[in-house]
């Protein structure tokens, strides 16, 4: 057994500096930003420059209180840029995958990007701030299922970098208010069991689904742009025996999002 596989096993997660292409990661956040930058200046006529992170960002907030269900549409689009899924299917991550034990690795869901700031929540939504949780209760995978999670900016303390309880994987299953996404553990865990995280760009949390984690409190004025990629093991013997679980259901809207569209005009008009 390696020493990172041995450390994975011990404490549920390890951090590895300066492990990803910081080219890569940019790429990402840009394609990200441009996409959201194209729908600001549809949404409020304000054209903001990606590299001014204030500016930036103080248009995605204005967008945001504008047109909510743009947003949210916006936001679930920039998980299926070519660079996001390109990193998922990475060899070097496939590597890391199968060092940590995870011999035969098979993507558990889709690669998430998460946009965690309070400025960005509606109705007391916790989405920018999860409470203390287990990731396998949502995709149900195989028992060594594996995630890997990293910020596209720097993020310490300050911007709500994760919270983790070392060893916690090998607690089992804890009780949870739900299995969705908000859900949160209800058993009684103390705060000083948590570990503060801290990154700069390029570094990578890999860990147990199992793991006990939270976000920590993002107290600036600036979103905490994070990518969350999940993994199972098709060798891991009771996630053959379950007959390969998929937790996560993917389906269409069952009537027309934009009602009345396109007309015929408009098809003859792109394909002219």
């Amino acid at each position: 057994m390696s020493t990172l596989q041995a450390q994975f096993n011990k404490d549920g997660y390890v951090i590895l500096r300066d492990f990803l292409d910081k080219e890569i990661i940019q790429n990402i956040y840009t394609d990200a930003r441009k996409i959201f930058a194209t729908q600001i200046k549809h949404v409020t006529g304000k054209t903001v420059d990606i590299d001014n992170r204030d500016e930036f960002e103080a248009g995605m907030f204005a967008f945001f209180n504008q047109d909510f269900n743009a947003f949210v549409n916006t936001g679930k689009t920039v998980q299926h840029t070519f660079s996001l899924h390109r990193l998922g299917v990475d060899p070097q991550i496939e590597t890391l995958l199968k060092q940590v034990g995870v011999a035969n690795p098979i993507i558990g869901a889709r690669a998430a990007m998460q946009l965690n700031s309070r400025f960005l929540a509606k109705g007391g939504s916790k989405h920018w701030k999860l409470d203390a949780h287990q990731d396998w209760r949502t995709g149900q995978g195989s028992l060594d299922s594996t995630v890997i999670w990293f910020p596209m900016v720097d993020a310490g303390a300050d911007l709500g970098a994760l919270q983790v309880i070392p060893g916690s994987h090998k607690w089992g299953l804890q009780a949870s208010t739900t299995s969705g996404y908000e859900g949160g553990i209800t058993s009684e865990i103390k705060d000083e069991d948590f570990i503060q995280t801290e990154f700069q760009v390029g570094d990578l949390l890999i860990f147990s689904a199992f793991l006990i984690h939270q976000s920590g409190d993002n107290i600036t004025n600036n979103i905490r742009w994070s990518v969350q990629l999940r993994y199972n093991n098709l060798d891991e013997s009771t996630f053959i025996e379950r007959g390969y679980p998929m937790a996560y259901i993917y389906k269409p809207e069952p009537e027309l999002v934009t009602p009345d569209f396109p007309d015929v005009s408009q098809l003859k008009s792109i394909f002219q």
